[in-house]
């Protein structure tokens, strides 16, 4: 492989079309402003590289990004591109992955409004996140320790598994289908509203209004702190370890609950269970 070291890139273009190269110790940056520094790229290794110029990697294929910086002004850094690897890099510019697939990303600081829509698969661990509509379309994602604020997280994905995570985030999992989160603690205003197949495992939910109007809804040992008005309109088959604040109107399932402070039923239709220590508080 070519071997491209210490050197200063800001024209357009200016390494488009490399194949099997490594770059490290280089700067993307200067007066000439240039983008899509390694547009159409093919086996790519990129080390302890600066990028502050826009759109650096589209249509690459087999890109390793490792101990490297993408500011603000790096916006748009990865589109279009596949069989990605990111590690310990720090990726700080506005839609910083978009319609990408098989991404594996490791130790990275993310601060990128709309990050990784329509992104086909990606595995992420040990990542922090803040970040707007973030992974908003995305299906087969596979996140473990990844820390994430902001809003609207997770909204349209599919086929996802998240684990030992912690998101600070509001509207989070709209529309979700077919997603399991486990040992987790998600905090946020109304949680998962119009998802489908969703299942939550040994969470923390937090936040008013969560899981309404949900599909083959499930929750495993969960904790639910401050979540008044919980399940509206929802199939759901729950099982909580420690008191909720008041559940409304949940239409099929059964909710086991060890006590809940209010009960709403105001529409017919609102058939679902719940089971306080083990007297069945509502047919």
């Amino acid at each position: 492989m070519d071997n491209i070291t210490n050197k200063t890139f800001d024209e357009e273009r200016a390494l488009y079309g490399a194949e099997n190269v490594v770059v490290k110790d280089c700067i993307f940056d200067g007066p000439a402003d240039g983008e899509s520094a390694f547009k159409e790229g093919r086996q790519v290794t990129v080390e302890r590289c600066f990028f502050n110029l826009r759109y650096p990697f589209w249509h690459d294929i087999g890109l390793v990004i490792k101990n490297s910086e993408m500011t603000e002004l790096c916006r748009a850094a990865l589109w279009y591109s596949e069989g990605i690897e990111i590690v310990e890099s720090k990726l700080h510019g506005i839609k910083a992955l978009r319609e990408c697939k098989d991404v594996k990303m490791e130790g990275c600081d993310i601060l990128s409004p709309e990050f990784g829509w329509f992104v086909r698969g990606m595995e992420m661990k040990d990542c922090s996140v803040h970040s707007e509509y973030f992974m908003m379309r995305s299906d087969h994602l596979t996140c473990k320790d990844v820390h994430m604020s902001g809003k609207y997280s997770f909204q349209y994905i599919e086929d996802s598994v998240f684990e030992n995570c912690t998101f600070d985030t509001k509207d989070a999992f709209w529309h979700a289908k077919n997603v399991i989160v486990k040992d987790s603690v998600v905090k946020g205003e109304y949680l998962a509203w119009y998802s489908e197949n969703i299942t939550f495992e040994n969470c923390k939910i937090i936040g008013t209004q969560p899981l309404c109007y949900c599909k083959e809804l499930r929750l495993i040992n969960c904790e639910m702190v401050d979540t008044d008005l919980s399940f509206e309109r929802s199939e759901v088959e729950a099982v909580l370890k420690a008191p909720i604040v008041s559940i409304k109107n949940p239409l099929t399932g059964h909710i086991y609950v060890p006590a809940v402070g209010e009960i709403i039923r105001d529409i017919e239709e609102a058939k679902g269970e719940i089971i306080i220590q083990n007297k069945i508080a509502c047919a």
